[in-house]
């Protein structure tokens, strides 16, 4: 009795430990700046994973290590994921984060953190202060334009927001609406003056949870579905030959990164603003040429072009014309030409989709380096699609998908569902083969007589 006592008390401490120990209060931390490539060229996907103090360092030293330093801290008193998904409804006509939502999705480079421990966000003013020899700013007021800014030195600003003091919904929601309006007008007063920034919107404390019942549907979405740009929102990239459509591409991420050390988002001017020149681009019935030309996409690095070369062709084993995407070439400054090789095909009247395509070996589709100047570049494209021939009605055909019916998962099952069927037939197969024991007498028979002698 006593040792199932003593189990009993042992699952009950481990259980406690556990959770106190995801009894954290964290906070999100939202950035974003009007500089391109600050942070790797990948997505960052923190949510289930609670950012500890020194994480959050990490991740913010690429804002100390550019040309032009300038940050903008917006506190809160009390800020929660809940926040973004409760309140992104109408509130007696009160719009809150509005603002925030519009400067993240038209911003060269942003990273949302949904869940930060307050002790890193309580003290990231200190810790920005500490970092170098700032010109500090508390510009809790508007206008800024009275600040004496030296755009040549690094500038922090200390904006605080006012608190959220009231409990009912409407007063928080007139308060974050108003708040939302200052971080507005404040990055937009820095637009204004030339100055480039990166913008830090967080709080010190967590906000307390919401009983409303119709939260209940909500709150699996959670910050990343109001304020992350979704894939949604990006339009494909059109070529037009000059009277129809013959080129159409789409991602959800373009990034680059030269040498591990420069990393190059292309997202934003490729399917956001549209701001890439493809007017070299080329198509024709056999073959195409997708030119992307950017201007200074990065610090160093003036012109930037990438060229996705095509062709369609009949293939008499099939007897039907595929198109195999040849390779893929990156021309730094018109100088240097990084060449790209790769295996990607599709019916002609298919577009190709594959959800990651890249140098890395896991992908599914890759770009083997073909040169010298290749093997200095890394490429990443989330949820690629393209399709160069056969184009109607300007959208994409039915895509031709890279990821192949017999996935590791699938083989696993087979393999199981093999072995047990094969036990279950040995088993089977014993059990037919059992026979009767022809020794024992015969109870129907004339009885053995043994004689007995001396």
């Amino acid at each position: 009795m006593a040792g199932v006592l003593g189990v009993i008390f042992t699952c009950i401490l481990v259980k406690s430990i556990l959770r106190a120990s995801t009894a954290v209060d964290h906070v999100p931390v939202l950035i974003w700046s009007t500089q391109s490539s600050l942070w790797k060229g990948q997505l960052f996907e923190y949510e289930g994973h609670i950012i500890s103090e020194q994480e959050l360092h990490n991740l913010l030293q690429p804002l100390f290590n550019q040309s032009s330093r300038n940050i903008v801290l917006f506190l809160q008193d009390k800020l929660s994921m809940d926040d973004f998904t409760y309140y992104r409804r109408d509130h007696a006509n009160e719009k809150p984060f509005h603002s925030l939502q519009i400067s993240i999705e038209t911003s060269a480079s942003s990273l949302v953190l949904p869940a930060v421990t307050t002790q890193g966000s309580s003290h990231l003013s200190e810790y920005l202060q500490k970092q170098t020899e700032w010109n500090i700013f508390t510009a809790d007021h508007l206008p800024i334009e009275d600040l004496d800014i030296d755009p040549s030195k690094p500038n922090l600003f200390l904006v605080n927001l006012p608190v959220l003091s009231s409990t009912s919904d409407e007063s928080r929601a007139h308060v974050l609406a108003n708040n939302d309006l200052t971080m507005g007008k404040f990055t937009t007063n820095l637009k204004n003056l030339g100055i480039p920034f990166t913008a830090i919107y967080t709080a010190f404390s967590p906000s307390k949870g919401f009983k409303s019942t119709d939260m209940t549907s909500h709150t699996g979405r959670q910050l990343l579905a109001v304020d992350i740009p979704a894939p949604a929102r990006y339009s494909p990239l059109t070529v037009t030959n000059g009277t129809y459509t013959c080129i159409i591409m789409f991602a959800t991420k373009v990034a680059l990164t030269f040498k591990n050390t420069l990393h190059v988002d292309l997202t934003n001017e490729t399917f956001v603003s549209h701001t890439v020149n493809s007017t070299s681009s080329e198509c024709s019935d056999t073959n195409t040429l997708v030119s992307l030309k950017y201007s200074n996409p990065a610090e160093g690095i003036n012109t930037l072009e990438l060229r996705f070369l095509m062709t369609n062709k009949f293939y008499k084993g099939s007897a039907r014309k595929w198109f195999t995407f040849d390779s893929l070439e990156i021309i730094q400054d018109n100088l240097h030409t990084a060449r790209f090789n790769a295996s990607i095909s599709a019916p002609a009247e298919y577009s190709y989709h594959c959800q990651l395509v890249g140098t890395n070996m896991n992908y599914a589709s890759r770009f083997i380096p073909a040169n010298k100047e290749a093997q200095a570049w890394e490429i990443h494209i989330s949820d690629f699609q393209i399709q160069g021939f056969n184009i109607k009605n300007n959208m994409f055909s039915y895509a031709s998908d890279c990821a192949s019916f017999f996935t590791p998962g699938i083989w696993m099952g087979l393999m199981s569902t093999f072995l047990m069927l094969s036990i279950l037939y040995y088993g089977l197969l014993m059990i037919m083969q059992l026979t009767t024991n022809d020794r024992f007498d015969d109870p129907k028979g004339a009885a053995i007589f043994v004689p007995q002698t001396n």
